[in-house]
């Protein structure tokens, strides 16, 4: 398997990292400072960086400000959702569930679900396809 990184970009200048190789080493702590130093933090309600990416699984840090709302959508994959930093409340199938850190889910793919921060939040969106 060849390896594959991300270019840096205006808003993420360090961006440049390895996507996908044999084998990818992930420091989760660093990215979740490495999003709260960025603008797109200080300015909106939430921020991301995609970890890992390969054609069968992706790999999402999502940070999301108290009282942000990722609104109702659907995943063309099945996702697991855990939570590193904070607590947040995840809604599918007409059911709220509160996660706080080292809690997680799994939801099927296609199914209607939302996320909201109870309070300033880090989680790990895992898809796979």
């Amino acid at each position: 398997m060849g390896e594959k990184s991300n270019q840096s970009t205006p808003l993420r200048p360090q961006g440049e990292r390895v996507l996908s190789s044999n084998l990818v080493e992930m420091d989760v702590n660093q990215f979740i400072q490495q999003i709260k130093s960025e603008k797109v933090w200080a300015e909106s309600d939430h921020n991301s960086i995609t970890i890992f990416k390969s054609d069968k699984m992706r790999i999402v840090l999502i940070g999301m400000h108290k009282g942000a709302t990722l609104k109702t959508h659907t995943a063309n994959a099945i996702i697991s959702v855990q939570v590193v930093e904070g607590l947040i409340k995840f809604t599918a199938d007409e059911q709220t569930i509160a996660l706080e850190n080292g809690r997680m889910i799994a939801l099927q793919e296609k199914i209607p679900h939302s996320v909201s921060a109870v309070e300033d939040s880090f989680f790990l969106l895992t898809l796979a396809m």
